[in-house]
């Protein structure tokens, strides 16, 4: 289908394409495999500009959006999910500074970030705190001249390898989620170090670590916003963010769908290509359809948000939880089009599989959303256009 791209996010597609085929496609099995961060990679994607595709071009970006951030995401997810996570956690740790940081904020932090000098993270999830994100403990205790945080996320992408953390704490314990306020906390602050490293099902490639806070003093000028509004920024936050996650989903599809059509057309059974069976042709058009739907929810999603249009969290819950259950369903039947052979480590897509489960759970489990969906419907009078 023709999405009506501009001439620059055909280019930033067709560039990420092309990193993606000749860079990530060698080395991501090794790299999943040693459950090592894509360091060099990270590098080659800073050098190529595309850190600073969503960014405004007055502190060092392209002046995109979040289409163009979706395209990114996508490319390099048709070859490895943890690659693409590695770099889409960079820009949901970036969303909050660029929408509602200070100018003196964004100068200081946003080129490094755009530049790929820096990575970013997200630090929200605590281990009482993951659906239940109103249930965070850690606290931002005022002090003078700023703030002493302690407590710990969890399973925070990027952590440990990323330089500049946006991370919610509560300045008001007693006003619950209102009492929370989001910060930016760098790598090297003293009181702050990192947990161990998570062994996971998939996205291998990425890291996922503790973020531990022990009486580590951030100045006030690094509050984002003003205090209190943490919960608020945060949802706000995610509404942005969920079109990437559907990205990054319906790019792990689309790669899974690819990777069956080719061995469908190779694999000889009873003398014939098992592509000549209508049964593995159903199941590889029923997967065609269900990406290309995912898609273009995705990429309208996008739009909408692009388009500054202000309420967008349906739409954003609705892009996810498709795009996310449409990679499930897709890695899966694309593993019985392989096979036995799609069970060994030597073929894509046992990768693949256990890379699509985990956008059914991260940011929003997709039960959590459908409930957030409902609520918006009964709140409005009419649907669609």
């Amino acid at each position: 289908m023709d999405y009506f791209l501009t001439e620059q996010q055909k280019e930033i597609r067709n560039l990420t394409r092309t990193i993606a085929e000749e860079k990530v496609l060698p080395v991501r099995a090794a790299l999943d495999e040693k459950e090592e961060f894509p360091w060099e990679i990270m590098k080659i994607l800073a050098d190529a500009g595309l850190f600073g595709v969503y960014i405004p071009e007055e502190y060092g970006g392209l002046g995109g959006g979040l289409l163009d951030l979706c395209l990114v995401v996508e490319e390099l997810s048709r070859v490895c999910s943890g690659i693409a996570v590695s770099y889409a956690a960079s820009g949901l740790g970036t969303f909050t500074l660029l929408q509602y940081g200070t100018d003196e904020q964004r100068k200081k932090y946003l080129p490094d970030i755009a530049s790929g000098r820096k990575l970013a993270a997200f630090g929200l999830t605590e281990a009482d705190a993951g659906s239940d994100a109103g249930s965070i403990k850690t606290t931002a205790t005022p002090a003078k001249g700023g703030y002493i945080i302690n407590g710990t996320k969890q399973f925070i992408t990027n952590g440990g390898d990323a330089e500049v953390y946006t991370v919610i704490a509560l300045t008001d314990k007693s006003k619950g989620p209102r009492g929370a306020s989001a910060f930016i906390v760098e790598k090297d602050t003293p009181g702050f170090t990192f947990g161990r490293k998570e062994k996971k099902l998939g996205i291998r490639a990425s890291s996922t670590r503790e973020l531990v806070f022990e009486d580590c003093f951030v100045p006030a000028e690094n509050i984002i916003g003003k205090e209190g509004m943490g919960f608020i920024l945060t949802m706000k936050l995610l509404d942005r963010s969920r079109p990437g996650l559907g990205a990054q989903a319906m790019g792990l599809a689309q790669g899974a769908l690819e990777a069956a059509v080719d061995y469908a057309k190779k694999r000889v059974q009873f003398g014939h290509p098992i592509y000549a069976q209508q049964a593995v042709q159903q199941m590889l058009a029923d997967m065609a359809i269900q990406v290309e739907a995912a898609r273009a929810l995705v990429y309208s999603t996008a739009r909408m948000i692009d388009a500054g249009v202000k309420d967008f969290t349906r739409e954003s819950a609705m892009c996810k939880v498709f795009a996310s259950d449409t990679a499930m369903r897709v890695a899966t039947d694309a593993m019985q089009v392989f096979g036995g052979v799609g069970y060994m480590r030597d073929y894509p897509i046992e990768k693949m599989f256990r890379d699509a489960k985990i956008t059914q759970i991260y940011e929003g489990a997709n039960q959590v959303l459908r409930g957030e969906i409902a609520f918006e419907l009964r709140k409005k009078k009419t649907f669609g256009v």
